[in-house]
């Protein structure tokens, strides 16, 4: 029994000294708050300000684009937060988010200075993305059951008595899109196994939540002297700088 408690001390002292004198805080389901974030209240040189995060009624909250997330996870190895629209519930396929969210909220690489969060890499770079998907929700003054992209929300979702409301998941690239159809909502997903076929399985996806990275960050502090070319490999899980590189 000493041995586990010497090796807990050991342990605590440990990552006490990697951050600076700060351990790591935690609200509700998550216990691994530590840099760049931190909660409110704690102690000014823990995290960065920039990434604070909220505990409201012991849910940990992250801020972005003027509304609030629902933090699920926090992976420190991939250098993302998943996070969920508050509307959303589980077991509730009529909830949606309140506000649409889609990539082009956010900027496309890590390398932008003014975005605290990344969704990947451009596509003219051959590197893994972390972008999350798009379901798209319609409301059309027709039947569109042909388009098999177009999924029926059955009574979960009624955007007009007089209307047929659909959803489609994936990006609706304009050959997809359907005369008399207006979109009314498109919201963010990052379950891999999402099947876009389902309205079930897209709602699922919803209450999944969606990933977003701290990549411009993390490149910074690990690639200071080429910030502009820094990526992270994926089979290696470290940074790759063309100079200056950290260890």
């Amino acid at each position: 029994m000493w041995r586990e408690t010497t090796s807990l001390v050991v342990l605590l002292l440990l990552v006490h000294r990697s951050h600076g004198g700060c351990l790591p805080s935690s609200c509700g389901n998550i216990t691994n708050i530590t840099h760049p974030f931190r909660l409110k209240g704690d102690p000014e040189k823990c995290g960065e300000e920039s990434y604070e995060l909220g505990c409201e009624n012991n849910v940990t909250v992250l801020y972005l684009n003027s509304a609030q997330f629902h933090v699920q996870a926090i992976n420190y190895n991939n250098y993302t937060v998943r996070v969920v629209d508050p509307a959303i519930q589980h077991h509730n396929c009529s909830s949606l988010p309140l506000r649409s969210l889609s990539r082009s909220n956010f900027s496309d690489t890590y390398t932008y200075p003014t975005d605290l969060y990344q969704v990947g890499l451009s596509e003219y770079r051959n590197w893994k993305s972390l972008s999350f998907e798009h379901i798209v929700f319609l409301n059309c003054n027709h039947s569109v059951r042909e388009n098999e992209k177009y999924v029926e929300t059955g009574e979960c979702v009624k955007w007009d008595s007089k209307g047929y409301a659909y959803a489609v998941g994936g990006d609706l690239k304009a050959e997809d899109f359907e005369v008399g159809c207006d979109v009314k909502l498109v919201a963010p997903t990052s379950l891999r196994t999402l099947n876009n076929h389902s309205y079930n399985s897209m709602h699922r996806g919803l209450a999944y939540g969606f990933e977003i990275s701290w990549l411009k960050l993390a490149c910074h502090k690990h690639c200071p002297l080429s910030q502009s070319s820094c990526y992270f490999d994926y089979s290696s899980q470290k940074f790759k700088c063309l100079f200056g590189e950290i260890s």
